[in-house]
C-alpha cells in the first residue's frame, strides 16, 4: 500500500528510523543488567527494558514499512482538480477555509492539512473549481463549494 509523504515528512521519517536503530544497544545493555539482577518475575526494570525494546522494535518495523512504500507528494504548480498535494480553499455556512491534501501520515487538521483517505479528503478528490461538495459528519451533512484549487 502505497503511503502519501511530502520529502519533508519522509526526512523525519528517516531521522526518527536512525534514532530508534541507534536505540537498540542501549536498550539490549538494560535487558542484559536486569537479567543479571536475578529474579526475572518480580524484576520491574526487566519488564520496563522489555516493554521498551518492544516498541521500539515495534516503531522501527512500522516506519520501514512506510518508508518502503512511499511516493512523494510534490507541490503542484497548477491542479485541474483536487489531488493529493493540491491546496483548496472552500467555502461553507461558516466561511472560508483552506485546506492542503496530504497522505494519512502527516494529517494535521489543527494546520488545515487534511488525508486524502478522511471523509473530507475523499470527498474533494477529484473536484474542480466551481463544484459543490456534500461531507457527512458525525455533526451531520456538511456542504462545500470548491473557490480555488492550488
Amino acid at each position: 500500500m502505497e503511503r502519501y509523504l511530502t520529502a519533508q515528512k519522509l526526512k523525519e521519517l528517516i531521522k526518527e528510523l536512525d534514532e530508534l536503530k541507534q536505540k537498540r544497544g542501549g536498550i539490549s545493555e538494560r535487558i542484559r543488567i536486569a537479567q543479571d539482577m536475578g529474579d526475572l518475575s518480580e524484576n520491574a526494570e526487566y519488564t520496563e527494558a522489555k516493554e521498551s525494546q518492544a516498541f521500539n522494535e515495534g516503531r522501527i518495523k512500522e516506519l520501514e514499512e512506510i518508508i518502503k512504500n512511499v511516493a512523494i507528494i510534490s507541490k503542484k504548480s497548477a491542479c485541474e482538480s483536487v489531488e493529493i498535494g493540491c491546496e483548496i480553499t472552500v467555502q461553507n455556512k461558516v466561511g472560508k477555509k483552506t485546506f492542503f491534501i496530504v497522505g494519512s501520515q502527516e494529517a494535521d487538521p489543527t494546520q488545515g492539512k487534511i488525508s486524502n483517505e478522511s471523509p473530507l479528503g475523499r470527498s474533494f478528490l477529484g473536484k474542480k473549481e466551481g463544484d459543490e461538495v456534500m461531507v457527512q459528519t458525525p455533526n451531520g451533512k456538511i456542504h462545500y463549494k470548491i473557490l480555488d484549487i492550488k
